[in-house]
C-alpha cells in the first residue's frame, strides 16, 4: 500500500490530531537495558547512547532522566516515506511562530513532539495549513 506523494494533496488532506498525555525524550547509555515496564513510541539507535520517546509517567516511573515535556500530534494521512516537502512546510510553519518540533516519520503517518504548553497552538496551526492549501 503505497502512501500520498503529492505535496498540495498531503497538505490539504491532513487532519492533524492531538493525541493525549505527555511524552519526554530520554537516552540510555551504550550497553545500558531498557527498563522493564517501558513502552516506547520510538527507538532510535545512536553512536551515544538509545534515544526513547516514552509517556512522562513511565518515564517517571522507571526514574528516568527526561527531557523535552512535549505532547504528539500525529497527522492523519498515509503519507509515502518518499514525499517531498511535506514535513518541510509543516516545520516551516511552526518555525515561523517560534516554535521547535521534533517530526517523526513512520511508516503510514508522521507524527510530530511539540512541546507541551504550545501544543494545541500548534494543532491549530496545523489545520490552518490544511485549510490554506483546500483553496
Amino acid at each position: 500500500m503505497a502512501g500520498e506523494t503529492d505535496l498540495k494533496t498531503l497538505l490539504a488532506s491532513m487532519t492533524p490530531e492531538l493525541l493525549a498525555g505527555a511524552y519526554v525524550f530520554v537516552t540510555l547509555a551504550p550497553g545500558v537495558p531498557q527498563p522493564e515496564g517501558v513502552e516506547p513510541v520510538m527507538v532510535f539507535r545512536e553512536r551515544e547512547g538509545v534515544t526513547l520517546i516514552v509517556t512522562e509517567e513511565e518515564a517517571n516511573a522507571a526514574a528516568l532522566t527526561a527531557s523535552f515535556r512535549c505532547r504528539m500530534l500525529t497527522l492523519n494521512i498515509h503519507s509515502s516515506l518518499e514525499a517531498v516537502g511535506f514535513l518541510a512546510a509543516i516545520t516551516t510553519r511552526l518555525a515561523a511562530a517560534g516554535m521547535g518540533v521534533n517530526p517523526v516519520s513512520a511508516f503510514y503517518h508522521d507524527h510530530l513532539f511539540v512541546p507541551a504548553d504550545r501544543a494545541e497552538e500548534a494543532l491549530k496551526l496545523l489545520i490552518g495549513l490544511a485549510e490554506d492549501n483546500r483553496v
